[in-house]
């Protein structure tokens, strides 16, 4: 009988070491996917920024501005525009489609 208490003791330590060492990988795990996760959100965030200071900058304004500040370009007066019409697109197809 103490022989087989000793294996039954083994096998009951080597399965406490087991759930120790599932729970420790578990939470483990779990910390790194909240890391994961708050970094996610940190780079959401900042994308946002960068989208409103990306728009900001683009502003029609702003791009008026700086052409008549910095550059001295100004826009014409109506009589010195010009419409130019679309023409229609040639498709161009190599020969080899064109034999077929």
């Amino acid at each position: 009988m103490t022989r087989l208490n000793l294996i039954l003791f083994g096998v009951l330590m080597m399965t406490a070491l087991g759930v120790v060492s599932a729970q420790h990988q578990a939470r483990k795990l779990y910390f790194e996917l909240q890391q994961a996760q708050d970094a996610a959100k940190q780079y959401e965030i900042e994308w946002g920024q960068l989208q409103l200071e990306q728009s900001t900058w683009a502003m029609h304004s702003r791009i008026e501005s700086i052409a008549s500040k910095h550059l001295n370009m100004e826009v014409p007066d109506s009589k010195r525009i010009q419409v130019v019409p679309l023409q229609r697109q040639v498709n161009v197809l190599p020969a080899e489609e064109r034999a077929q």
